[in-house]
């Protein structure tokens, strides 16, 4: 049996990059997967079709993740559709790096209103269902750049430690209701986003397995942590880093 059989995960920001590969990785254990995406609209509506043209039941939802009343609104859609919902990636996010004596405050209030904000929008929303069957996963991105910080990086270090902080309260709140939440900080992973960092080999020099992580990697960890595998673990942060913060 899949690990993921005969379960709805919905995983924000899913059109590219990590949030992409664990839509196909959950597809591929057996999930029942919404997806959202913003403004990579053709990339989303391509995985709606790879997901679907590989047997999986699918749907891809535009929907703005740090608006609450649309977070809100796509919880219901997918209940809508799927019926349930046990599982829930909290993936969206962006980056809006400069020092901090450069840094606008709007550059600083969109990361965290994208990176943090989102978090509890889609959390406070699925706990609704989650609550009522007494069962559910989630599962927030973070970042090793949440744990130790980045110079240039204040606003999005200070948004991904704030989800490892969220992740561990909920957990506290939620453990009696059986919903388990933990969360994922990624190292250096080789997406678009990394691509386009001028220091690359300096970031690869810092890492005992001398290379970046892949999306697959990462959504190993999530379907980990997705599946019953991980059963009796809550309130965690799991590295896949390579051993970068060793």
């Amino acid at each position: 049996m899949k690990l993921l059989e005969g379960k709805t995960a919905l995983i924000t920001g899913a059109s590219k990059g990590i949030g992409r590969a664990i839509a196909q990785k959950f597809a591929q254990q057996g999930a029942k997967v919404a997806f959202t995406y913003l403004s990579s609209v053709e990339k989303g509506q391509a995985l709606e079709k790879e997901l679907a043209d590989g047997g999986a039941l699918v749907k891809g939802y535009r929907s703005d993740a740090s608006v609450f009343a649309e977070a809100d609104q796509l919880v219901n859609d997918v209940l809508k559709d799927f019926g349930t919902l046990e599982i829930l990636v909290n993936n969206a996010g962006i980056t809006q790096d400069g020092l901090l004596m450069r840094m606008s405050e709007e550059n600083w209030d969109r990361v965290m209103e994208v990176n943090l904000k989102s978090v509890f929008n889609l959390t406070k929303a699925a706990l609704r269902p989650m609550m009522k069957q007494k069962n559910g996963a989630i599962i927030n991105l973070t970042s090793v750049v949440g744990i130790r910080g980045n110079a240039g990086q204040a606003n999005y270090a200070a948004s991904k430690a704030g989800i490892i902080g969220f992740t561990k309260s909920v957990a506290l709140e939620l453990g009696s209701r059986n919903i388990r939440a933990n969360a994922i900080a990624p190292g250096f992973i080789e997406t678009e986003m990394t691509h386009e960092l001028a220091n690359k080999e300096e970031w690869l020099k810092g890492i005992p397995l001398r290379r970046g992580g892949t999306t697959e990697e990462v959504a190993d960890g999530a379907l980990f942590l997705a599946s019953d595998l991980s059963r009796y673990i809550t309130g965690q942060v799991l590295q896949i880093d390579g051993g970068m913060l060793t």
